[in-house]
């Protein structure tokens, strides 16, 4: 049984953050996980809709993803919105760093999902915040391409 469980593929979206930012660069890190949490990640029971990542002392944390805790998890188990550490080289970090310092730049989580080697990885982005008429704009645009293709069909 516990195989069917875990055999199912993942790939847990932050469709939120497609519509709320506006994505400039992408970047994959691993995670720092305990065994309950990637447990409960290839069950599917994550959320990326609060999250936000940030660089401090030279290192990558997400905060605001929560993993549920796993269900045969004994007192073991991980608390669920906990800071986690991003696994990126320094090259990166410094990129990250000097990205988010100009002004109205931010990291978001936008993919979690498990790799061909069954490791867990989060794919991030530098993104900018939409304004209001931005977003209306994206959703004209969408519903218009959306008529067009009933259209063409």
């Amino acid at each position: 049984m516990s195989r069917e469980r875990f055999s199912k593929p993942l790939n847990i979206r932050n469709k939120q953050a497609y519509f709320e930012y506006d994505l400039i660069e992408k970047i994959v890190a691993g995670l720092v996980l305990t065994g309950t949490e990637i447990k409960s990640i290839r069950e599917g029971k994550a959320t990326l809709t609060d999250g936000y990542c940030y660089i401090q002392n030279g290192e990558g944390f997400v905060t605001g993803m929560n993993i549920s805790p796993y269900a045969e998890g004994s007192y073991l188990n991980h608390e669920p919105a906990r800071a986690r550490k991003l696994l990126l080289r320094k090259t990166e970090i410094r990129k990250l760093e000097k990205n988010t310092q100009e002004k109205g730049l931010t990291i978001v989580p936008l993919r979690l999902f498990i790799s061909e080697r069954g490791i867990a990885k989060l794919e991030i982005a530098v993104a900018r915040g939409r304004k209001l008429h931005d977003k209306r704009a994206h959703i004209k645009e969408r519903e218009t391409k959306r008529e067009l293709s009933r259209f063409k069909s």
